[in-house]
């Protein structure tokens, strides 16, 4: 099986599994599982912050963190193609009352500074809804995977001190942007209040997301996840996978995004395939296939067993963790014989 659908497909690798089977384990809830502890800590220590939290997925990363920094009636800003306003179920709405107030992503995934300070709303205008918190995603997921880098963030996170707002970092996949941009991950992450980042993804986890932050604000994401449910008992067995991922597994991403390179310039080459090979910087490639030919390349590569085809217009293949060079070969082989046929 070579399975393009998502880097959340991974398995663990065989040295997680023996450290999850020799896990020490306590109880979370209490605060006495010594694998969650050590993760918790040394994911902080990564990211330079004072606190980190394990939580169940990014989208519970992501809810505790909008709730620890909104009160209801609240609103924050997100991209329009970001995960949290397109992917997470209206969470903040549902769960926290907190509104969604729209920005452009561009192409690149890029957000303008000017449409963030015009979104700002005065709360002193009974109208208005007060702006809690502004919120970037690191790589955008939508917009192919694209890596914003530290100088950006810092525009957003200097818009939002400057005006009280919490600036919180969808880092879902920062560990990629890191990678990419050959760069320490605390610099990526300097002027954010909250970061969230998976362990699920590209680093091949099982199981569970990293909330980074103050103390006073890792508290009250205690508090949330416990009410959201996400408060486990002995979560050391997923811990303990979570610290070989942050020891082992963060430098071979290049592999990934080699991989994923790879496979756009492949793509290119064949017809009825329309990809920006450019835009391909880190484990995900975007690419349209002509209508005519989607459901014929559907079945070839299922009859493969390669996942990953779909039936809409835009196609996303994510490299990771388990998908070899060869992997990318073989693919190229059977879309190269279908679209040539």
């Amino acid at each position: 099986m070579i399975d393009f659908r998502s880097d959340t497909v991974t398995h663990p690798s065989p040295q997680m599994r023996e450290a999850i089977s020799k896990a020490q384990i306590g109880d979370d809830v209490f605060g006495d599982d010594p694998s969650i502890n050590s993760l918790e800590e040394m994911a902080a220590d990564k990211l330079g912050k004072e606190r980190a939290l394990f939580v169940a997925s990014g989208t519970m990363g992501n809810l505790v963190s909008i709730l620890a920094h909104s009160n209801r009636g609240d609103e924050i800003i997100v991209g329009n193609k970001s995960h949290i306003f397109k992917y997470e179920a209206g969470g903040a709405s549902a769960l926290g009352g907190v509104a969604y107030h729209t920005v452009e992503n561009k192409d690149d995934g890029k957000i303008c500074p000017e449409d963030v300070l015009n979104a700002i709303r005065d709360s002193s205008d009974n109208h208005n809804p007060k702006t809690s918190m502004i919120a970037l995603e690191n790589t955008q997921n939508m917009c192919g995977g694209r890596v914003i880098d530290e100088a950006e963030s810092k525009i957003f996170s200097d818009i939002a001190h400057e005006n009280d707002l919490k600036f919180h970092i969808d880092g879902a996949r920062i560990f990629n942007a890191a990678v990419k941009l050959d760069v320490d991950i605390k610099n990526l992450v300097d002027g954010a209040d909250s970061v969230s980042f998976c362990l699920s993804k590209g680093l091949a986890c099982p199981v569970g997301s990293i909330v980074c932050g103050d103390s006073e604000f890792i508290e009250s994401a205690r508090k949330w996840r416990k009410m959201l449910g996400g408060g486990m008992r002995q979560a050391g067995f997923l811990a303990s996978a979570g610290i070989v991922a942050l020891d082992s597994m963060v430098n071979r991403l290049s592999e990934d995004h080699d991989n994923a390179y790879k496979l756009a310039i492949g793509l290119s080459s064949l017809p009825h395939v329309n990809i920006d090979v450019d835009a391909v910087e880190t484990n995900l490639v975007f690419f349209e296939i002509d209508f005519e030919y989607r459901e014929i390349l559907t079945n070839a590569l299922n009859e493969n067993n390669i996942k990953g085809a779909s039936n809409k217009p835009r196609w996303r293949f994510a490299t990771h963790y388990g998908i070899e060079s060869s992997d990318i070969d073989i693919t190229l082989d059977v879309m190269s014989s279908v679209l040539h046929g």
